[in-house]
């Protein structure tokens, strides 16, 4: 995939703020788009981005999660989980399809629209540097931090 520059977006975000990406100019910014709150992978998943989380402050990095849930959803799921980053929430689904990751996918036998488990490394230019789609969560967060620290 060419290096292609990411548009510009703003969500609200846990904490009462607004995430921003022009805002993180400078440091490489990880999106991860997951399917919903406090669900088995999507918690496993917090779980080792919140426990990488200082290595990823240490190259710099933002992370941030997204999915459709709303704020009050995220902010149980944040302190439940003790997440150190914000999660945002794409209720109109404009960020999910900015980066095309709604999917029909087959849950107990039924087709559902749904976010596809996948994560973007932005770089502190703006410009999408990797993506993995269709992610299985075991040993995820490491990869992404590994390939950040390559930045």
């Amino acid at each position: 995939m060419s290096a292609q520059t990411v548009a510009d977006f703003s969500l609200p975000a846990t904490g009462g703020r607004t995430f921003t990406l022009s805002a993180c100019r400078g440091k490489p910014v990880v999106i991860y788009f997951y399917p919903k709150d406090s669900t088995p992978g999507c918690t496993t998943e917090a779980q080792q981005f919140r426990d990488l989380h200082p290595e990823f402050e240490n190259l710099g990095a933002i992370v941030a999660g997204v999915s459709r849930d709303s704020i009050k959803s995220h902010e149980n799921f944040k302190a439940k989980q003790e997440l150190p980053f914000d999660l945002l929430s794409d209720a109109d689904e404009a960020l999910c399809t900015q980066f095309a990751v709604i999917k029909m996918k087959s849950m107990y036998g039924k087709q559902v629209r749904g976010i596809e488990r996948s994560t973007f490394v932005i770089d502190g230019e703006g410009v999408l540097r990797r993506e993995w789609r269709g992610v299985k969560v075991p040993g995820h967060a490491q990869e992404v931090l590994d390939f950040v620290g390559t930045l």
